[in-house]
């Protein structure tokens, strides 16, 4: 039996085909936008400005990133679209996909006047949000001329905030939150969707940047040591605030650990916990293996082994991480309602030992994210004196 059957059979309710592409897609659209921008400016820029790189190696790494930056622009604007016409379908009582799909629909929807209470209509907000995305796409877009190209940083660090933006202003209530567990939810929602989006897209765009291998020096192994360390650390944030704000989350929506397994909700949450835990393993292998590894190869200055380790061996386990993601941005269209509806139990109510355990498991969090990265420096270290 699926998982839709078993999730079927609790009372879950599976979305439309078309709520699950458009939603998918949006998030990757996010992906691609934020995580190349946001990988670019902490990651891609400061390693090819760094004294000693080749040339050749710098150009090729430039062409391709400012490419695959357009191809992400593309997707954010067709990806908003959808996104924008399952809005209008959602909003209009058994309107079809196909008719929400329609300029005039959309202009409806957009210029709804504002709800009772509310201090702005909720069309002008995703007029806002999808002006930002017009925006961003464009800045990236633009990159798919040659002249502009020489301009990739400038662009880039233009549609990075305009693409935080995107996501940002879609969060923005209507009404004034109810109470102060809303704007909590609706801040760990953010920092979730953030974080996961730089993680995941950052990735991709480094995983597409080794294909160049081919074109670059012998020597481009130690500019692409630097690449994945300094990406390293990214991700080890990333991977910090979307493990906290998923336990926010998570307990929100599901009031117990049986409710994985005998909901809808809980049998999709668990899927999509099982796939970032993949992800972090995945991760663990390139930080507690591979990168003392390649320490070792860089502080020896094996170019071989270093150019092997690094264009050959680290790539593999991206693009391993990359199908994880992927695989969490297609379950994400299913955790739709709460575990907690459909198994009938009370709401969270949040207190002060809910708030003190909550800043335990943060700081445990912390505590074991920093050990990670000591005890990576510790074993390149170990290697370092075992080779000499």
């Amino acid at each position: 039996m699926t998982l839709v059957h078993l999730a079927a059979s609790a009372g879950y309710t599976t979305p439309p085909l078309w709520r699950i592409l458009t939603k998918s897609g949006y998030f990757l659209g996010l992906s691609g936008a934020i995580g190349a921008t946001v990988t670019h400016a902490t990651t891609v820029r400061p390693a090819l400005r760094t004294p000693g790189n080749g040339r050749g190696d710098v150009d090729a790494l430039r062409r391709r990133t400012a490419l695959y930056l357009a191809w992400a622009g593309v997707v954010l604007l067709v990806s908003g679209y959808f996104q924008l016409a399952g809005r209008v379908a959602r909003a209009g009582k058994g309107m079809p996909f196909s008719e929400a799909l329609a300029p005039g629909n959309i202009g409806d929807f957009l210029s709804a006047p504002a709800a009772k209470g509310a201090w702005v209509a909720q069309g002008t907000l995703y007029v806002v949000q999808n002006a930002l995305v017009v925006l961003a796409s464009a800045a990236l877009i633009a990159l798919f001329l040659p002249r502009v190209r020489r301009h990739l940083d400038a662009l880039a660090l233009t549609a990075l905030p305009l693409s935080l933006a995107v996501t940002l202003v879609a969060a923005i209530p209507a009404t004034a939150p109810k109470d102060a567990d809303k704007v909590f939810d609706l801040i760990f929602d953010q920092v979730h969707i953030v974080s996961g989006t730089v993680w995941i897209g950052g990735l991709a765009v480094l995983a597409v940047l080794a294909t160049t291998r081919g074109l670059l020096s012998e020597s481009a192994g130690a500019l692409w040591a630097d690449l994945w360390r300094r990406f390293s650390l990214v991700a080890l944030v990333c991977v910090g605030a979307v493990l906290t704000s998923g336990l926010w989350l998570s307990w929100k929506h599901v009031g117990g650990i049986g409710q994985l397994w005998t909901t809808g909700y809980g049998f999709f949450l668990l899927v999509k916990i099982a796939l970032v835990l993949a992800m972090v393993a995945a991760g663990g292998v390139n930080q507690f293996w591979l990168m003392p590894r390649i320490a070792r190869a860089r502080r020896a200055d094996a170019t071989a082994s270093l150019t092997h380790l690094t264009l050959r061996h680290f790539p593999r386990v991206v693009w391993a991480e990359v199908a994880l993601g992927i695989a969490v941005l297609a379950v994400i269209p299913f955790l739709s309602g709460s575990a907690r509806s459909e198994a009938g139990s009370p709401q969270p109510v949040t207190s002060g030992s809910v708030i003190a355990v909550g800043a335990a498991l943060v700081l445990t969090l912390a505590a074991s994210l920093y050990i990670t990265v000591r005890t990576s420096d510790a074993l390149a270290r170990r290697e370092n004196l075992a080779v000499a």
